[in-house]
């Protein structure tokens, strides 16, 4: 099949255009993984670009067009994962981590300030 017409051609409004490529950079490919649908050449990310493009010239909101494709094809679709049950994780495991790193330091230097009085 022929990609779809915005696979790879621009909106003729310069604005549009501006607000639909800000999206598609926030977008994963997912054929290719370690790439925007901006960035990728799979025939998938094309149908993407595609999609964004025709409903930024719709009058739809980047946001709505984000949330949209999340439904459609799961979280792991942006790079900008929202809040979510499912989520919670990625958000709170480096904070822990953090967490616990100073607080071994703290008890090292404490015991290490305590031995020095001895």
């Amino acid at each position: 099949m022929p990609p779809a017409p915005y696979a790879y051609r621009q909106l003729e409004d310069p604005v549009l255009e501006s607000q639909a490529q800000q999206l598609m950079e926030t977008l994963r490919c997912l054929k290719c993984q370690s790439q925007s649908i901006a960035d990728s050449d799979a025939p998938m990310a094309g149908d993407m670009r595609h999609q964004v493009r025709t409903r930024i010239e719709a009058g739809e909101q980047p946001e709505a067009i984000r949330a949209w494709l999340v439904e459609r094809y799961g979280d792991y679709v942006s790079y900008e994962p929202q809040l979510s049950a499912a989520t919670w994780p990625l958000y709170a495991v480096p904070l822990v981590l953090i967490l616990l790193a100073l607080f071994l330091l703290w008890r090292r230097m404490g015991r290490r300030t305590g031995e020095g009085e001895a």
